[in-house]
């Protein structure tokens, strides 16, 4: 695999979660970003799969009635 040098900046809180997971997981920071852009660009990503995979996931949830719509 070939890499080039990219150089980013994170929010403290993301870094201290990146650092987290690198522990847990035993990896280096580089490996946790990468595995997470590798998952953000996967091409299989689109709306149908991200319907299936939440369906019914809030059985009680109320929609309002179109009446209470706001009509632009």
């Amino acid at each position: 695999m070939s890499s080039t040098r990219t150089q980013v900046y994170l929010t403290e809180e993301q870094r201290r979660k990146v650092d987290q997971l690198a522990d847990a997981a035993g990896v280096t920071m580089a490996v946790i970003i990468r595995r997470a852009l590798d998952e953000y660009l996967t091409d299989d990503a689109d709306a149908t799969t991200a319907l299936a995979a939440t369906f019914g996931v809030a059985p009680g949830a109320d929609a309002p009635s179109r009446d209470e719509w706001q009509r632009v």
